[in-house]
């Protein structure tokens, strides 16, 4: 496992030679990328840099036992290669963990697609009450939200919203939201008092810079239409939505929110890119091994992951199989959550390398 921590240091290494060529001053989307790559290695580089020094330490310990022949020396060595054997001893699990959370996402943006699924009005509603607990989240945490594309309901939630969530922690703090979240309530137009089941989407995608993926004018098809708002009546007299089709893929991205036409292509664009670099790191996932990208579940974004229980006033994330409250959650008071779920992924993702036997009910994809 610590020649990968060695792989690390020497791609950070890399990075410092490339990121000195002046020429790359003059590509800044180039070095972006490479900045934030050099930023998810910098904890694995250092850590490498440690561990090798106190490696090296413990050679010359060794070495002056073996071959020094005043005792009060080799009592000293002694001493010397029980305290590095020691801290070597509580470095290697943080080391550990560290090699073994190789996140290649961290650090981006993030994008969010909510989206009504069965129930209707009910469903609608409660991708608005998922926007609300995300945004109360995220201002916890110091990111922040643009909203990128909305299609409201006619009963005041959404049918699908698009978001976009910056800040360091972003993909940390989001990549295990993705998923099937299901609410159980009362609605308000129910007169009986019976309890509805409804279902929202949530998918997670890690922001795709400009230089990531190569898109070609003649691949693309755009079209421009009026913008609407719900029951369909014009909320603009200009062709301002504009709907991106990429030939190749077949997929279809559209942004309405903005009054200009070039704004809402600036972020279709963005949402394009985003959903093309999902497919090809999705591809390259699905060249691992299974073991080793179960992560929590499938990961299967049709997966339902969660039940939001209103009359017992009851959060349950299935994948781990544990309550929260409710009433704490729609506060946006998600962090306890996320840290049971990347414990969680760490059993799973240490099991997988031999590192130990799964968790006792751990999901497997």
């Amino acid at each position: 496992m610590f020649a990968r921590l060695k792989q690390c240091a020497d791609r950070y290494s890399e990075l410092e030679q490339e990121l000195q060529d002046p020429e790359l001053h003059a590509n800044p989307g180039r070095m972006q990328v490479l900045l934030r790559e050099m930023g998810a290695l910098k904890a694995k580089a250092e850590a490498y840099a440690r561990w090798a020094d106190l490696e090296s330490r413990a050679a010359n310990a060794r070495e002056m036992i073996a071959d020094e022949s005043d005792a009060e020396m080799r009592a000293l060595a002694k001493e010397e290669l029980a305290e590095v054997e020691a801290d070597l001893e509580s470095m290697a699990e943080a080391l550990r963990q560290e090699i073994v959370d190789d996140e290649p996402n961290r650090g981006r943006a993030v994008m969010l697609e909510i989206r009504a699924g069965a129930g209707g009005d009910e469903a609608s509603l409660f991708v608005g009450d998922l926007l609300r607990i995300y945004t109360k989240f995220l201002e916890s945490n110091d990111l922040k939200l643009e909203v990128l594309s909305s299609h409201p309901s006619e009963v005041g939630g959404y049918k699908e919203i698009t978001l976009s969530v910056s800040g360091p922690a972003a993909w940390d703090l989001f990549r295990y939201e993705a998923g099937g979240h299901r609410v159980q309530r009362v609605p308000e137009t129910e007169a009986q008092g019976r309890i509805h089941t409804s279902a929202v989407t949530v998918a997670v995608l890690a922001e795709a810079d400009e230089v990531e993926v190569d898109i070609q004018e003649s691949d693309l098809r755009i079209d421009t239409y009026r913008a609407s708002g719900p029951g369909g009546q014009n909320v603009n007299k200009t062709s301002s939505a504009v709907r991106i089709t990429h030939l190749p893929t077949n997929t279809v991205v559209q942004c309405q929110d903005e009054s200009s036409q070039h704004k809402n292509k600036s972020r279709a664009m963005r949402m394009l890119r985003t959903r093309l670099l999902d497919v090809q790191q999705q591809a390259v996932k699905d060249e691992q091994d299974i073991a080793r990208r179960s992560q929590i579940g499938s990961g299967d974004r049709s997966e339902r992951i969660r039940t939001y229980n209103y009359p017992q006033n009851r959060v349950t994330d299935h994948r781990i199989k544990t309550n929260y409250s409710l009433e704490a959650v729609l506060l946006g008071k998600l962090g306890v959550v996320v840290d049971d779920l990347r414990s969680r992924d760490m059993e799973l993702k240490l099991a997988a390398l031999g590192e130990g036997a799964p968790p006792e009910g751990a999901p497997r994809s």
